[in-house]
C-alpha cells in the first residue's frame, strides 16, 4: 500500500504541450482552493470536511469488491458539454465535441489504437475500466437535446466558478463538462469526489477549447486532458501523488493509493526509460502523468475509479443508475426530437456553393432535402453540396426520419446569392425610400434572434430615417451584423467608406464595439478596418439609462474607412457592418457611402499637377493650397469630401493669373481623404490631400 495523502482540487497543465502555446513555467494547481467560490471558501471548517470525506471515500476504497457482473461497460455516465463562448473560436463545433467523447471511450473502455505501443512490462496491466460517456438526450427538464449547450459570455475568458454558475445541470444526473478560452490559467481543472462533495454547482470539468478533442481548435497531442480529467473527477490522483510538480525528487515519499502504478516523481517528457524513487521503471505512458505520450490506465486504477462510482461521495453513484439513464436519455433508447442543419456560409457569389450539414437529432437514419434555386435542387445525401448559379434568395428544407417518424425543418431567406460583378460604385444610401434592409439587398444577421438592425424613423442625421439595433442590457456579449451587397470596385483606385453614427453607453463601463469588416472574395473571408470602442470614441452622447435617440446633428459623428490596397479592387467587394453588445444604449447609423474613385472631380494626384497642390501633404492642423493659374477669370476654390460633397468653401470669385496661396479649412475636417477643386470656364481639376 502506497503512502497516503488528503486531496482536495485537482487541475492540470501537460507540460510539454503547454510550450506550444506559453513560455510560462508548468503549474499544476492541485489543492488550490482559491478556484472554488467566496461563499464556500468562508466555510471555517472546508478543510476539515474535504478531509473526512476523503477518509471516508478512502476506506470504502480500500474494501469494496467489485460485483462481477459490472464490468466490461456497464457503467454508463451522462454527459453534458457547456460551450461558453464569447463568438469567438473557443464556440468549437459539434464535431470536435463528439471526437472529445470518443477519445473518452476509447481510453476508458482500452480500445485507444496507440495501446499496442504501451511498453511490455506494462501491457499486461493496462486496463479496460469498463465506463461508457453519452452525451444526454435530454435535459433536466427532460426537452430534447444532444447534450451540448452553448452560452454567449465574456466569462469565457475567466474560467472560474463565476463561469461555471451560468448554467451547470444537477451534478447527481450528469457529468458536467465546461469549454471555455480559458479554464483559470491551466489547460483544465476539476475537484475529486471528497472536495467535490460541498459544492454541488461547482462540480464537473473546466477545458480549454484547445484541449478539448484532437480536431477543430485543438489537436491529436491535446487530446487526453479530458481523460486525464475525468480521472481525476472519479478519485484518481497524479501518479506521483499530491504535490503540485512533477520531476522533484520529495514526490518520491508521496504516493497516488495505486498498488501496481511504480512510484514516481511524475514526467514532463515522454522518457519511455524513466525509472525514478527506486523503481525499475515509471510507468510514464499513464493517463495521470504529465508525459504527453498517455496511452493508458493500470488495472489498480481502474479498480479506485470503479469503487468511486459506487460510493456515494458526491453522489458519483448516482449517475449510472437504470433510474436516471432513462431521464437524461441515454439509456439507447433516444429517439427523433429535433431536425435541424448548419451551413458553411449563406451568404456567396453567384457560381458559388453551399455545403449543407445535418445536425438532427436523434436515431436520424434517412434525409431528404429541398434546395429552391440550386443544384442539385434536392438530395437524400447526409450532407450535401448545393451549387447557387443565379443570384437571388433562397429558402431551403430539410426532412429527415428514424424509420417511424418525420420531423422537417424549413429556413425561409437563408441563403442569399449575390452579383458577381457586383453593382457599380458609388453606394450612397440615407435610408428614405425603403422600409427594411432586404429592399436593398442587405442581409441582417441576427443569430441570437432578438434586436437586429432595423430601419427606424425615430432618429436621422440626413432626412427623417436612419438604421437602429435596440440594445440592451440582456444582449452583453452579443453581436449583430449587417452585410451589403457586392460593389465592383475593380476599377477603383482607394476605397472610401463614410458614415454616421450615433450611440451612447447607460453608464461608464460599457465597452460595446462597432466594427467594420472589409471582404475582396464576397464575403468568403473578411479583414477588420476600423473599430469603433463605447470605452474610446463610439460614444457621441452622454450616458443615458434611458433608451437613447439622438436629437440633434451634433449627436452623430462620422468615420471614414480607407483602403489604398489593391487587393481590394475586385468586382464583388463586401463590407460587414458588426456590433457587440456590452450593455449599453442604442446605436444609429445613416448616410452610409462606399466609393471607389471621387466623385464629379477629376483628381490629379496629390502633387501630379503643377498648378495645383497641397502643402504639407498629409495635413495635421494646417494646410495651404498653391494654385497657379495660366489665365485669370471667375474661379471657384472649395474642399471636397471622396463623394463629391463640399466640406469648404475657399473662394468664390475673380482671380487674375498666377500663383496665389490658400488656407484650407483643415482644422474641422476630420481624418481621411479630400481634395481641392477648381472650376473655371467649365473646366474641373482637383488634387488629392490626406488630413491625419
Amino acid at each position: 500500500m502506497m503512502k497516503r495523502f488528503p486531496t482536495v482540487v485537482t487541475t492540470f497543465l501537460f507540460a510539454g504541450l503547454l510550450s506550444a502555446q506559453s513560455d510560462a513555467p508548468f503549474h499544476c494547481g492541485s489543492g488550490e482552493l482559491h478556484r472554488l467560490s467566496a461563499a464556500v471558501l468562508n466555510d471555517p471548517l472546508l478543510e476539515e470536511r474535504i478531509a473526512q470525506a476523503d477518509a471516508e471515500l478512502e476506506d470504502f476504497t480500500r474494501t469494496f469488491v467489485q460485483d462481477a457482473s459490472r464490468g466490461g461497460g456497464n457503467y454508463v455516465i451522462p454527459v453534458v458539454f457547456h460551450i461558453i463562448h464569447n463568438n469567438g473560436q473557443e464556440n468549437i463545433s459539434d464535431a470536435q465535441v463528439f471526437d472529445a467523447v470518443r477519445i473518452l471511450n476509447e481510453d476508458f473502455n482500452r480500445l485507444n489504437p496507440d495501446r499496442v505501443n504501451v511498453r511490455q512490462e506494462f501491457q499486461s496491466i493496462i486496463a479496460d475500466v469498463g465506463i461508457q460517456f453519452r452525451l444526454a438526450t435530454k435535459d433536466p427538464e427532460g426537452v430534447c437535446t444532444n447534450g451540448i449547450t452553448r452560452t454567449v459570455s465574456e466569462l469565457t475568458n475567466d474560467g472560474t466558478e463565476e463561469m461555471k454558475a451560468l448554467i451547470n445541470w444537477p451534478r447527481n444526473k450528469y457529468l458536467n463538462v465546461w469549454v471555455a478560452a480559458s479554464a483559470d490559467g491551466a489547460a483544465g481543472y476539476t475537484f475529486r469526489p471528497g472536495s467535490a462533495q460541498w459544492f454541488p454547482e461547482e462540480d464537473g470539468i473546466v477545458l480549454q477549447h484547445t484541449y478539448t478533442g484532437s480536431i477543430g481548435t485543438s489537436s491529436a497531442s491535446r487530446s487526453r486532458a479530458l481523460t486525464h480529467e475525468v480521472g481525476h473527477w472519479i478519485n484518481l490522483s497524479h501518479t506521483w501523488g499530491s504535490s503540485n510538480e512533477p520531476g522533484v525528487a520529495s514526490n518520491c515519499g508521496l504516493g497516488d493509493e495505486v498498488s501496481d502504478t511504480p512510484t514516481t516523481i511524475g514526467w514532463t517528457t515522454c522518457n519511455l526509460n524513466g525509472a525514478t524513487c527506486g523503481s525499475a521503471l515509471d510507468n510514464v505512458e499513464n493517463y495521470m502523468d504529465y508525459s504527453y505520450c498517455s496511452k493508458m490506465f493500470t488495472v489498480g486504477q481502474a479498480a479506485r475509479m470503479i469503487a468511486a462510482l459506487n460510493n456515494g461521495t458526491a453522489q458519483r453513484d448516482q449517475l449510472w443508475q437504470t433510474s436516471n439513464l432513462i431521464n437524461t436519455g441515454v439509456n439507447g433508447n433516444a429517439t427523433l426530437c429535433l431536425a435541424r442543419f448548419t451551413t458553411s456560409d449563406p451568404l456567396i457569389c453567384a457560381g458559388s456553393t453551399v455545403q449543407f450539414t445535418d445536425a438532427s437529432y436523434h436515431d436520424v437514419n434517412n434525409w431528404n432535402w429541398s434546395f429552391p434555386g440550386g443544384e442539385p435542387s434536392t438530395s437524400t445525401e447526409q450532407n450535401p453540396t448545393v451549387n447557387y448559379a443565379v443570384p437571388g434568395v433562397y429558402p431551403v428544407t430539410l426532412a429527415v426520419s428514424d424509420g417511424s417518424d418525420v420531423l422537417s425543418v424549413t429556413t425561409d431567406d437563408l441563403v442569399v446569392v449575390a452579383n458577381s460583378p457586383g453593382a457599380s460604385a458609388p453606394l450612397v444610401e440615407g435610408f428614405e425610400t425603403v422600409s427594411e434592409l432586404a429592399d436593398l439587398g442587405w442581409t441582417v444577421l441576427n443569430e441570437d434572434d432578438d434586436n437586429g438592425f432595423v430601419v427606424t424613423s425615430a432618429a436621422a442625421h440626413t432626412g427623417t430615417k436612419s438604421l437602429r439595433i435596440l440594445n440592451t442590457a440582456s444582449m452583453t456579449g452579443r453581436i449583430d451584423r449587417i452585410v451589403l451587397p457586392t460593389m465592383d470596385l475593380s476599377q477603383a483606385d482607394d476605397i472610401i467608406l463614410d458614415f454616421r453614427y450615433s450611440f451612447a453607453r447607460r453608464n461608464s463601463t460599457n465597452d460595446d464595439r462597432l466594427r467594420v469588416y472589409f471582404s475582396n472574395n464576397c464575403g468568403e473571408t473578411w479583414s477588420m478596418r476600423k473599430q469603433l470602442r463605447g470605452s474610446t470614441d463610439l460614444a457621441t452622447g452622454s450616458d443615458a439609462p434611458g433608451s437613447f435617440v439622438p436629437s440633434a446633428s451634433d449627436a452623430w459623428g462620422t468615420c471614414q474607412v480607407i483602403s489604398t490596397s489593391s487587393a481590394y479592387n475586385v468586382p464583388n467587394f463586401r463590407v460587414r457592418f458588426e456590433f457587440e453588445s456590452d450593455g449599453g444604449n442604442n446605436l444609429y447609423l445613416d448616410d452610409i457611402n462606399l466609393n471607389g474613385a471621387p466623385v464629379g472631380v477629376e483628381d490629379l494626384g496629390a502633387g501630379g499637377h503643377s498648378d495645383l497642390i497641397v502643402v504639407p501633404n498629409p495635413a495635421t492642423s494646417s494646410a495651404q493650397a498653391v494654385l497657379s493659374l495660366a489665365v485669370g477669370g471667375r474661379s471657384r476654390v472649395d474642399v471636397v469630401d471622396v463623394l463629391g460633397r463640399t466640406m469648404g468653401l475657399v473662394h468664390d470669385g475673380e482671380l487674375p493669373a498666377g500663383t496665389r496661396r490658400f488656407d484650407l479649412p483643415v482644422s474641422t475636417l476630420r481624418a481621411g481623404i479630400y481634395f481641392v477643386r477648381v472650376q473655371q470656364d467649365g473646366r474641373s481639376t482637383a488634387t488629392r490631400f490626406a488630413v491625419q
